[in-house]
């Protein structure tokens, strides 16, 4: 063979090699990227396997920092009735005609939820209607309030007792995390707790009873009737000194309180279990409510109602009315009321 053809072959087999390298190449990579690429850490507040997350993480101190709150935050991201309409600029205000109707086709009636113990937390409202102090019966403006109050208070008393589970994962642990001690900050602060007190902390985060809370809203509100309730979407009466608020009619000069505004209905219903978890007036509250747990005892409205007499300027009379207002309207049988769950993880935190 002379080498005019062995430099031909070359050339060919050369060829061929070039073209095989370059048709399997796009192939190769993407199988290399699929298989071999180092496994990429997705953040998901959902898992509530925080010591794995954080040591998969395994960021610097100083941006775990930066991103603590929000990751703590999201630990209810995938429960789909936590947070709604929570940053709604303009809520709006649907007629009691609208509300029915729409109660009616979820098949939203009281006296179902008292047998199945399960409300639907998308029953919810961002605003009370104007026509609610207008309905001229009582039974039926009263029914209509509790549908709307009602899986707000319980939504956020499920949010407390997943913090309180939480709490107690962290005070059985040996050791606790970073992310652990991050969280116990952010629970410090907004349980005005400065001094780092666990056992505080323990008898402050806890629920107030739903039966209890409709009566202090239906109170506070003339069962959604009032001035602040429509205007400000304010249930439970709550004074402010600096924020923003709505000022009473008839009040004296020198008086410069404000009833607190709210932007929704929910935000009303967290300050105040807030208040009654932090101001030093209901500490008395928190006490006998924390010996209630230790007695393993289901929390009871009618006996904790006697230490919010701090809550209204009438003491006393103000504390007989609620109780009055939770007997006559049988709200003791909404105290044991869970929201529907709506995924199975949801299902398994209840």
């Amino acid at each position: 063979m002379n080498n005019s053809n062995i430099n031909f072959f070359k050339t060919l087999l050369t060829s061929f090699i070039i073209i095989l390298f370059f048709s399997i190449l796009p192939n190769s990579i993407s199988y290399i990227k699929q298989n071999f690429k180092s496994n990429k850490v997705v953040l998901n507040s959902s898992k509530q396997n925080f010591d794995e997350i954080l040591d998969k993480q395994n960021k610097n101190d100083k941006a775990f920092e930066n991103s603590k709150d929000k990751y703590v935050w999201n630990i209810f991201q995938d429960i789909d009735v936590f947070g709604k309409n929570e940053d709604i600029e303009d809520p709006p205000r649907l007629s009691a005609s609208t509300i029915e109707e729409l109660f009616n086709d979820n098949g939203y009636n009281l006296d179902v939820v008292k047998e199945t113990k399960l409300v639907n937390g998308g029953n919810q409202l961002t605003r009370l209607p104007k026509e609610l102090k207008n309905i001229e019966s009582s039974k039926k403006r009263k029914e209509l309030f509790i549908k709307i109050v009602l899986p707000l208070i319980i939504e956020e008393n499920l949010k407390i007792r997943f913090d309180r589970k939480k709490l107690f994962e962290i005070l059985n642990k040996s050791n606790n995390t970073k992310l652990d001690k991050a969280w116990l900050d952010l629970k410090f602060k907004q349980y005005g707790l400065k001094n780092y007190d666990l056992a505080k902390l323990k008898i402050r985060m806890d629920e107030v009873p739903v039966s209890l809370a409709i009566a202090q809203a239906a109170k506070e509100t003339g069962w959604g009737s009032s001035r602040f309730a429509q205007e400000g979407n304010a249930l439970f009466g709550q004074w402010t000194w600096s924020g923003e608020g709505i000022k009473p009619l008839n009040v004296e000069k020198n008086e410069k309180h404000k009833v607190a505004k709210f932007k929704i209905l929910k935000a009303s219903v967290k300050a105040y279990q807030r208040n009654l978890n932090t101001h030093s007036s209901y500490e008395g509250f928190r006490i006998e409510r924390a010996i209630q747990r230790d007695n393993d005892e289901k929390l009871d409205s009618l006996k904790l109602v006697n230490f919010l007499e701090k809550y209204a300027e009438t003491g006393k009379e103000y504390t007989e009315i609620l109780k009055k207002i939770i007997r006559q309207n049988n709200l003791k049988d909404f105290d044991d009321v869970e929201i529907l769950p709506t995924s199975l993880k949801m299902k398994n935190l209840i």
